[in-house]
């Protein structure tokens, strides 16, 4: 096991608590993944809910032991609005993922670069929120494309999962500027245009233990087990640095 000694690991038959976690949907794919390599290896049970805010945010503040953010803009909004849910003090950084550009299978339109997102007739769906707030104008206004893009920019939304509706419903729509790691997430109706090292732009993925949590103990040993390399590599097959 990596970095938990026996003694950490419940006996047969002994109660375990179960370790709650809320966040948005876009790091659901290694978290959970993660958590169930870190139930194998520990027998500590966690359960994760992803999506939303207002789809999780009041069950959470009745038993959420952590709150994880798409970003870290993300994250403090949520300690800004629920500043009785979140410490300062006991957030931690994970890893950072890169944003790129997901159009339709086949890249019908072509779309090689963010020059390619200013064409006459190439529809844009832009997230406005969700730890993508102004993540295509920063993308953007490096290369003094903000007038290009936004005019290309058929809807705008508040979340990925809308989105992604969306993304399935209307086959108009010929690209997204998100994360990479929402590829991943989409496999079956997304490819994915990686922009050059010198273009992207990261953000971070904080995580958090809840003030009112009775089971700190078994949180920080989630959130601790994240850190390690092993979990690293599963945040790298979902599309994180």
């Amino acid at each position: 096991m990596l970095g938990f000694s026996p003694e950490m690991v419940p006996k047969r038959g002994q109660a375990v608590d179960v370790v709650k976690v809320y966040g948005p949907g876009g790091p659901l794919g290694p978290i959970k993944e993660a958590a169930g390599q870190f139930t194998k290896e520990t027998g500590i049970k966690v359960e994760v809910t992803a999506g939303p805010e207002e789809k999780w945010i009041d069950q959470a503040k009745q038993d959420a032991d952590i709150i994880y953010g798409g970003s870290d803009y993300m994250l403090t909004d949520f300690m800004h609005d629920h500043p009785e849910l979140l410490d300062e003090k006991n957030r931690t950084e994970l890893y950072a993922r890169s944003a790129g550009i997901l159009v339709r299978k086949g890249n019908p339109k072509s779309i090689q670069s963010l020059e390619d997102l200013t064409k006459k007739g190439v529809k844009i769906v832009d997230v406005n929120g969700a730890g993508q707030l102004g993540l295509w104008e920063d993308l953007a206004g490096r290369k003094g494309l903000i007038p290009g893009i936004s005019r290309n920019i058929d809807i705008s939304v508040r979340s990925s999962a809308e989105a992604i509706d969306l993304w399935k419903a209307n086959s108009k729509l010929d690209a997204w500027i998100t994360y990479e790691s929402w590829h991943y997430r989409l496999v079956d109706v997304t490819d994915l245009v990686q922009l050059p090292e010198e273009d992207k732009l990261y953000r971070g993925t904080p995580i958090s233990i809840t003030s009112k949590s009775d089971n700190k103990k078994k949180a920080k040993q989630f959130i601790d087990y994240l850190k390690t390399e092993e979990s690293h590599q599963v945040f790298q097959k979902w599309g994180w640095k």
